[in-house]
């Protein structure tokens, strides 16, 4: 059967940790379920287990420098009009 498909364990774990918690936590079930369906022979569930875990961990990271560049600008905006009171 050849080796198993990337699992991406370690970016769902990064991805929850520093960018966004919710869908960091989706990518890591998906990427669980990697080598589980292959040692089954489940190669097809395998592979869509990885393509998830992948997907799901680069929303994560999206979410994450999105909502930090909002914040940036919020936090930035807010400073610049609370000097000139």
């Amino acid at each position: 059967m050849g080796t198993p498909p990337s699992n991406h364990l370690v970016w769902a774990i990064l991805t929850t940790i520093f960018c966004c918690l919710p869908f960091g936590i989706v990518s890591i079930v998906f990427a669980a379920q990697v080598n589980g369906k292959w040692a089954a022979g489940d190669l097809v569930g395998a592979q869509e287990s990885s393509r998830k875990a992948k997907m799901w961990a680069i929303i994560s990271a999206v979410v994450g420098v999105v909502v930090s560049i909002l914040y940036g600008i919020v936090v930035f905006a807010l400073g610049d009009t609370s000097s000139t009171m």
